[in-house]
């Protein structure tokens, strides 16, 4: 990265600089679309550089997936507290939250299930691995407050219309309506869970 003579370097910013346009650029042209030379001219910074903060290129790649995962599992568990302490509206905003990402312009899926899908080995199979298991913690907890009798099940029940959603949102969702479609089933699968007898 040219810096003018007398500049001191910030080691802090240039590890996010080079971690805010390595996870757009990887995002939008997957992990082996985009080489180490395309990275750093994105970033503007010289592979000596990339490979002094990250190690290589996986290095970077398991950052910015660590990083994305945290972002959208703090998202989305937001999105449910906010919600207050109902199962159904719980699930409800988490779905319509869901389609206000989806709806986004550039929207192409999971960068962390997309990245798996095109590697099947570390660093994109350990970070998806966590990543869903984060998504189902999230998901067992809502059906735990349901008083669902095996909320494992029903939590991961959840899970495939989350991720399911979010895949016909990328590649085959013409009229928009993936996660509405999938809270209208996730609502349903509430919806059968027997209610505990009154005590009044």
């Amino acid at each position: 990265m040219p810096v003018a003579k007398g500049t001191s370097l910030d080691p802090d910013r240039t590890r996010e600089t080079i971690l805010a346009s390595a996870t757009e650029v990887l995002y939008r042209r997957g992990l082996d679309g985009a080489g180490v030379t395309e990275l750093c001219r994105a970033a503007g910074a010289s592979k000596e550089t990339l490979y002094r903060h990250f190690g290589s290129k996986d290095g970077l790649i398991g950052t910015v997936l660590d990083i994305r995962s945290d972002q959208t599992v703090r998202w989305l568990t937001d999105a449910v507290d906010a919600a207050g302490p109902d199962p159904a509206a719980q699930l409800t905003a988490l779905f319509d939250t869901l389609g206000d990402w989806y709806a986004e312009p550039g929207f192409r899926g999971c960068a962390i299930v997309n990245a798996a899908t095109q590697r099947h080995d570390d660093p994109a199979r350990t970070v998806v691995s966590r990543h869903l298991g984060r998504y189902l913690e999230l998901l067992t907890g809502i059906a735990e407050r349901a008083g669902a009798a095996d909320p494992a099940r029903l939590g991961r029940q959840l899970l495939i219309l989350l991720e399911g959603a979010t895949v016909v949102a990328d590649h085959h969702d013409p009229d928009g309506t993936a996660a509405q479609d999938a809270k209208q089933a996730a609502l349903a699968l509430l919806a059968r869970i027997p209610q505990k007898a009154s005590t009044t």
